[in-house]
């Protein structure tokens, strides 16, 4: 295989095994979908160049040969655009990685795809407001704990908008997540109480680093200008009263932080776009009994796949990049991956 470790070859020859261009497979149907499902409609720019890459066998060979948990289509194109901006077209795309594969295969192996989406506090708000108040939070994979901070927040959901309930004193007001709501969406009329919070994370994003703040915003999407906009006032209130994240693995320091939590508050275990890069699966389900067992609301808000159990009592999502949310292990609605959409068709009650 012609793994890049030297410059692109003009005119690569794979010479690949059966096994090789299985994986080169893989990853090519791996970067179209992202393509076609994820970015489509989001990113014009990055729906033609994941699209590009599952066309090319010198990039798919260039992100075959990185670690099987650094491909993603995320992180590859956040790297790139870390180190060179973003690319113009697949053609330049090709350039920019041929002359700068080093940098960018550095990049890759020191960071991972921490995406830290404060909108998508958007899909937990109707759950949260509902839940016996006041809450404790803790979040399992919380990068640099901004979803960690709903009650700091505005939300618009078209037909019913949530203002922010205290000032921030932040220069800039609190951002309003908008979010486009379907089904029985049970509104809330304010944001929930919150008076403890905690996140876990194996590697800890810190909001005073600027490198740190650097990546997090390099991982929005070229053409979400807005989004960009309401990550940085995001990250302007949690540098004020930063929330508690603890590193740590969740296989090991989950239940010690839940028993710091204050005995009068309802303890609401979530996470939301992380047990996807969690294996293998007994460790999703590992962290699911540990959940359960302490009597703690459990919130997930993943791809489908992670709990095959939960998403086979659901009905079918409206488009394939759809998340899944679920209360205790019971499903609640089809999610937007970066919470601008809600699509309600739970009819659990949510425990109070």
């Amino acid at each position: 295989m012609s793994a890049i470790g030297s410059p692109i070859p003009r005119k690569a020859e794979l010479n690949a095994t059966d096994n090789q261009r299985g994986e080169l497979q893989k990853i090519a149907a791996r970067y179209a979908a992202f393509g076609a499902e994820e970015a489509r409609g989001l990113s014009g720019t990055y729906e033609a160049l994941a699209c590009g890459v599952a066309g090319s066998r010198d990039l798919l060979a260039f992100v075959a040969s990185l670690p099987p948990d650094r491909r993603q289509p995320n992180l590859f194109l956040a790297a790139v655009r870390h180190v060179r901006g973003v690319p113009e077209s697949v053609d330049h795309l090709m350039q920019v990685v041929r002359e700068d594969h080093a940098r960018i295969r550095k990049v890759m192996l020191a960071h991972t795809t921490q995406t830290n989406e404060p909108g998508r506090c958007a899909v937990l708000l109707p759950v949260l407001a509902q839940l016996r108040q006041p809450l404790a939070l803790l979040e399992v994979g919380a990068s640099a704990g901004l979803c960690l901070l709903p009650d700091r927040y505005g939300y618009d959901y078209g037909v019913a908008r949530i203002e922010p309930c205290v000032s921030t004193g932040c220069s800039e007001p609190s951002p309003i997540f908008p979010c486009e709501a379907t089904g029985s969406v049970p509104f809330p009329i304010a944001v929930p109480q919150v008076v403890w919070r905690c996140g876990l994370d194996l590697n800890p994003v810190n909001l005073h680093c600027d490198e740190d703040v650097q990546w997090l915003e390099t991982l929005v999407w070229p053409e979400q200008t807005k989004r960009a906009q309401r990550l940085r006032a995001a990250i302007e209130i949690a540098r004020l009263d930063p929330p508690r994240v603890v590193k740590g693995d969740l296989l090991t320091d989950l239940t010690p932080l839940m028993a710091a939590a204050p005995k009068g508050a309802t303890l609401v275990v979530f996470h939301t776009a992380v047990l996807g890069y969690v294996t293998p699966q007994a460790a999703r389900d590992q962290l699911a009994a540990t959940v359960r067992n302490a009597n703690a609301i459990w919130i997930s808000n993943e791809v489908p796949s992670v709990y095959p159990w939960v998403a086979a009592s659901a009905p079918p999502p409206p488009s394939e990049s759809r998340h899944l949310m679920s209360i205790n292990g019971s499903p609640l609605a089809w999610t937007g991956p970066h919470g601008q959409s809600i699509d309600w068709f739970g009819s659990v009650a949510i425990p109070r």
